[in-house]
């Protein structure tokens, strides 16, 4: 087999940027030609992805690793992709004139989170992360609502980042100093002997800190808010849902390089874990516009699928890649949403989905189960993800850290029935417009619903599947 074929996906990403990029050079594209050539290629690239997941080898000097860890990932974030290039139809927060480079800029994103999820060597990862992170910098300026730019959150997102990538770069040095070796291989093998050096577990935490930033984890998380919230609705959507599938893998195998042999390195990760949910959880209850809501539950949220990556076990991680795909389905479906109902493109008020359930039945659903999921209620799939991530830490001794991890649950029930009692209970003062949901939002609201409660009922192949990925870990 030639070694090509293990980067198949990949390849398809670039074609795929390649493709918007010439649709940028025209005068004038017609937006419906446009928009249905993103879903075919989005679906395409699904499909490319899921034909190609059983690829394994080394490719690029053994600095690209295949394997079923990383082609899990990819598939993520093919998925993710795809949910949001579907959701694109009405891309009304963006100027008309940039949505091929819209579309272009998404590709490169996801090309360089699939390229991040399989590198194997420091400089490969590093550079992976600036691509994909880049395209992040490009898409929240974008937005434009009214004659308003919204350029300085962009320009805090990236003055935010470049700062996250220079502590990590600084970390990334540290490592080779004491490994002798940029190779992830090499790096598993001889960090754990030298954990106890300073300079060792100081660079494996700067190093940890841009993927702590992708995934908004406290004290790297105060770029969420205003991002989140100044970006244009389908480019939070994307930064909430498929950006954090390459993060989350990532801190997986950084974490694991320590080899459980550094007990600072755990008790740091646990107080991180603590202060995260803590922290995302109080702060969110206050909040009025929805998508802040979702910024502060994300920083919840990463505290949550720390718990399972700092028990440093094969179930710890198999329940952390859970939670990960968890995660990805239920907040797409909240803001699937927020896409429909604020299809002008605006930011969405909590008290403007009073009256959902009468507007649109199918949405109110959605969204209940979604935040359901969200706050691990049963029988969703954040329940199961919940479930698995406390249980493994139960099992590692780690039960004030669950106990911990029950109250925050409890507490972000609070917020998360405020947005389901507007949804269902609470009567508008101005009446509201029907929500128009066509057919191909009435599907997609349905293959949430189904998948939020199947993977909730039954989750044992996905479960399999993870712990899988999870053994094939260097």
């Amino acid at each position: 087999m030639m070694k090509w074929v293990l980067f198949v996906p990949e390849l398809f990403y670039v074609s795929m940027a390649l493709v918007f990029f010439l649709f940028s050079l025209r005068k004038k594209v017609e937006q419906k030609l446009l928009y249905n050539t993103a879903v075919i290629l989005g679906a395409v690239g699904l499909v490319v992805t899921v034909a190609f997941a059983r690829q394994h080898g080394m490719l690029f000097f053994d600095a690209y690793r295949v394997d079923l860890f990383s082609q899990v990932f990819k598939v993520f974030l093919a998925l993710g992709t795809f949910w949001v290039i579907f959701a694109c139809s009405e891309l009304r927060g963006v100027n008309p004139r940039q949505h091929s480079e819209f579309f272009m800029l998404i590709s490169i994103c996801t090309l360089g989170m699939m390229m991040l999820v399989s590198s194997a060597e420091l400089l490969t990862i590093y550079i992976s992360i600036e691509l994909s992170s880049y395209a992040l910098y490009l898409l929240v300026p974008m937005r434009r609502i009214s004659g308003d730019l919204y350029v300085e959150t962009g320009i805090k997102y990236f003055m935010i980042g470049v700062t996250a990538s220079a502590f990590m770069i600084f970390g990334i040095s540290f490592i080779f100093g004491v490994t002798k070796s940029t190779y992830v291989a090499d790096i598993a093998r001889v960090l754990p002997t030298v954990i106890s050096e300073p300079a060792a577990i100081i660079g494996l935490i700067l190093a940890l800190c841009g993927f702590f930033f992708k995934q908004a984890l406290f004290p790297f998380h105060s770029w969420a808010p205003d991002v989140y919230q100044g970006a244009a609705n389908q480019v939070t959507t994307y930064i909430a849902t498929a950006s954090k599938m390459a993060a989350a893998a990532m801190v997986i195998r950084f974490v694991g390089f320590s080899g459980g042999e550094s007990s600072l390195l755990v008790q740091l990760l646990i107080t991180l874990s603590i202060v995260s949910m803590t922290f995302g959880n109080l702060v969110a209850i206050i909040q009025k516009d929805l998508k802040r809501l979702l910024a502060y539950s994300s920083i919840a949220h990463a505290g949550y699928m720390l718990i399972g990556i700092l028990c440093l076990s094969e179930r710890g991680f198999s329940s952390a890649v859970y939670y990960a795909m968890a995660y990805l389905v239920m907040n797409f479906a909240v803001f699937l949403v927020i896409i429909m109902v604020a299809e002008d493109g605006r930011n969405l008020q909590i008290k403007e989905l009073a009256g959902l359930h009468k507007r649109s039945p199918i949405l109110a659903l959605t969204l209940m189960l979604g935040l359901f999921g969200l706050a691990g209620i049963p029988p969703t799939v954040g329940f199961t993800g919940k479930f698995l991530v406390f249980a493994a830490a139960l099992e590692k001794g780690y039960l004030l850290l669950v106990i911990i991890g029950m109250i925050n649950a409890t507490i972000s029930l609070y917020y998360y029935l405020i947005v389901i009692k507007a949804a269902y209970l609470l009567e508008p003062v101005n009446p509201y417009p029907p929500v128009r949901v066509d057919g191909r939002a009435r599907a997609m609201s349905m293959v949430l619903i189904v998948a939020m409660v199947y993977l909730g009922l039954f989750p044992d192949r996905f479960v399999a599947l993870t712990e899988a990925a999870a053994r094939s870990l260097p």
